[in-house]
């Protein structure tokens, strides 16, 4: 097993719960992504803040591509 992990970067944590959910109906994650909130250095505003999904991945076996491509459908990156 390995401490692989993927970080989606979205704008709001409705586009993270979008795209966590997404990734948890589309692969078989062995766990439930997890959701942390980002804040933009020096920003206090949590309206500036933007959200990560945190994928664990220890078989190794999640497409990069795929994993772009639900980050893109909820506007935003896969890091």
């Amino acid at each position: 097993m390995s401490d692989v992990r993927h970080v989606l970067v979205l704008p709001d944590r409705d586009a993270a719960q979008g795209a966590a959910e997404a990734l948890s109906a589309r692969f078989a994650l062995p766990e439930e992504p997890r959701l942390v909130r980002d804040a933009l250095a020096g920003e206090d505003d949590a309206e500036d803040a933007q959200w990560l999904v945190v994928v664990e991945d220890p078989r190794e076996d999640l497409e990069r591509a795929a994993l772009d491509a639900v980050a893109e459908e909820f506007d935003g990156w896969l890091e």
